[in-house]
């Protein structure tokens, strides 16, 4: 079972979902419900009736997938659900993705899952006490895992097709790294949580090198054959609030228990690698 059928959770499904008989996902208002394998489901966390067929499909369950994030009233599935999830009979695996924005600002230093987590926005905020509030569930019988993602990249979502529109910028903050992963990595790294024999805890789920924003625009450029972008300063470039948000946590994410304890081998072990695939699928 699915909550929160959005970019990740999409692409696990349709990549990785194979190995279960059936998969229910919801969404806040879906369109359609889909035929096949999936069943797609409204829930939003906020009405007081929950659709039947959801709560059967929880009982039945035996492993669970949490993409929806917390909102300002903390997180939507445990608000409404936390007894029914604790209860469900068949449940052995639980996966909840959350976000490396929980470790704040650490100078751009290297961190890994002992890190200190000091979250510099009201949105890691809510999302570590939401990550709390999963890992309680864990059980003698029930492994949860809560999986730290850095910025997600893929088909669909991806410089390449910024600089194709003209919206790509190439920022300069002296210093400053991002992490990145790609979709099909996470994927990887879902899969070995609910199919395979991982312990449960927390993991960092990121490529080898964390690496400068402007650096990443300049290969994919060369990728397209494309001039870059100028370089713009980012203390003189105008961004929005989250944007310029997003500068002010500076850190070099270790993916070293990720692939040590859930044995991933990512397919994309660096920016050049993934972008070079995306270029040549032209996504």
């Amino acid at each position: 079972m699915i909550f929160g059928l959005g970019y990740t959770a999409g692409f696990y499904a349709a990549e990785a979902g194979g190995a279960f008989a059936r998969v229910t996902a919801t969404k806040r208002a879906p369109e359609i419900e889909m035929a096949g394998r999936l069943q797609l489901l409204p829930f939003d966390g906020a009405s007081e009736k929950v659709d039947p067929r959801l709560l059967t499909a929880l009982r039945e369950a035996d492993a669970l997938l949490v993409s929806a994030g917390p909102d300002e009233a903390g997180d939507p599935v445990l608000r409404r659900l936390a007894a029914e999830v604790a209860a469900a009979p068949r449940l052995k695996k639980i996966v909840y993705l959350s976000t490396i924005g929980v470790y704040g600002d650490h100078g751009g230093a290297w961190i890994d899952e002992t890190a200190k987590t000091e979250p510099s926005n009201r949105r890691s905020q809510q999302r570590l006490i939401a990550e709390q509030q999963w890992l309680d569930l864990a059980t003698d019988a029930r492994a949860v895992y809560v999986l730290r993602l850095s910025g997600i990249y893929g088909p669909g979502r991806n410089v390449l097709l910024k600089l194709r529109d003209g919206t790509a910028r190439r920022l300069v903050k002296p210093g400053q790294v991002f992490n990145r992963i790609h979709v099909a990595d996470i994927v990887q790294a879902i899969d070995a949580c609910l199919v395979r024999a991982a312990p449960g805890g927390v993991y960092n789920v990121t490529d080898n090198e964390p690496a400068p924003p402007q650096d990443v625009v300049t290969y994919a450029a060369g990728l397209l054959g494309v001039e870059p972008p100028p370089e713009r300063p980012f203390e003189e470039t105008p961004l929005t609030p989250m944007q310029r948000s997003f500068y002010g946590e500076n850190k070099r994410v270790s993916n070293a228990r990720m692939k040590r304890d859930l044995g991933v081998a990512l397919a994309f072990p660096t920016y050049r690698e993934g972008m070079a695939a995306l270029a040549a699928q032209g996504e």
